[in-house]
């Protein structure tokens, strides 16, 4: 297939663009190259005569319209969105613009190509809009979210997510642009931008910081392993049913402070403290955020019983897999710190320059 990726600089999208060219396909990627996009996290597919990047911002729809003319493509994965809650708090217009303004103008493009197909080619043609369970808002400690659990969502972010889920299954109902939509619960893995719990966590502990914990660590989250939801989202696109939704969770439910102690563990096996001691010394509770969701959980049986899908990780292996992978690339994520000023936080400038 040839396939069109958005935001595949991303961290998500990096490991997809990987997955979908190791599968064979034709993958042209784009991607604005915001603060969280890196085509070093695509180096090693640069040479490869079946990928193509152009930087374009969604926000602007003629190139989306001319690019999409051009290639031609078989699927669009649409992943390209602002995502960092605490960045939406601060800044909710650059969320509106990318995730609703984006996704309506690559909608809009999509359909000027589709009708450009022959049918036989209309009918494999796809649309498949990546977003996230946080709109559904909060759980208490029981349940799970499933494809009908009603919209609530609570931040900037999440509502921003919301409106271009609506967007999406308004072009298939209203248009007829087949569109497949996945809620995926929170993701974690390699290339990971160094602002998100997981990898502030290690790299905290790598650099001696406190590791910050938002309220008492209470709040829960379902952790699924990225490279899980690539193989998910490549069968989505492949078997899944216009109009459809799927949700995609890893079965994998941790408090913040179980995840901060677990990675803690794992490091303290790994590469032990200098100092000696253990790694979850280094945790401290903050204040809380506002709007913080207390508990995400997906029911994802719809996906395991019509598409045969299920992840491969559990919460031991793909933690190990994650904290393996920063350890051996300092080389990725370094550059990123010395050159992003609201990463700095994460070690002095002497241990920077280490």
């Amino acid at each position: 297939m040839r396939i069109l990726v958005t935001g595949g600089a991303g961290f998500i999208g990096s490991n997809l663009v990987r997955l979908l060219l190791s599968s064979g396909h034709d993958v042209l990627n784009i991607d604005k190259l915001t603060y969280a996009g890196n085509r070093n996290s695509l180096a090693d597919c640069e040479l490869n005569r079946r990928y193509s990047f152009a930087q374009i911002d969604i926000v602007n729809l003629e190139p989306l319209r001319q690019t999409l003319l051009g290639f031609k493509p078989d699927g669009v994965m649409h992943l390209a969105a602002e995502s960092h809650v605490d960045r939406s708090i601060d800044n909710p217009g650059d969320f509106i613009q990318t995730n609703v303004v984006g996704t309506l103008n690559l909608l809009v493009a999509s359909m000027a190509h589709y009708k450009t197909l022959q049918p036989s080619s209309a009918s494999n043609f796809r649309f498949l809009h990546v977003s996230t369970d946080e709109v559904y808002g909060s759980l208490g400690k029981e349940g799970a979210f499933t494809e009908q659990t009603r919209y609530d969502p609570h931040s900037p972010y999440s509502a921003s997510k919301a409106s271009s889920d609506h967007l999406a299954r308004a072009w298939f109902s209203t248009y007829g642009l087949p569109v497949i939509v996945t809620n995926c619960s929170n993701n974690y893995g390699p290339f990971q931008f160094p602002e998100k719990l997981i990898p502030v966590a290690v790299l905290k502990c790598l650099f001696g910081d406190k590791i910050p914990i938002y309220g008492t660590g209470e709040n829960v989250r379902d952790w699924l392993y990225v490279e899980d939801h690539c193989l998910a989202l490549q069968l989505v696109l492949a078997n899944g049913k216009p109009g459809e939704t799927y949700n995609i969770g890893g079965n994998n439910e941790l408090s913040n402070l179980e995840l901060a102690t677990m990675l803690c563990s794992i490091l303290d096996d790994l590469q032990p403290r200098s100092c000696g001691g253990r790694y979850k010394d280094l945790i401290e509770f903050v204040k809380d955020r506002p709007g913080h969701d207390f508990r995400y959980a997906i029911d994802a049986s719809k996906i395991q019983k019509e598409l045969g899908w299920t992840p491969t990780q559990d919460r031991r292996s793909g933690l190990l897999r994650t904290v393996q992978w920063y350890l051996k690339h300092e080389d990725w994520w370094r550059p990123l710190i010395r050159q992003n000023a609201t990463l700095k936080r994460l070690g002095t400038e002497s241990q920077l320059e280490a």
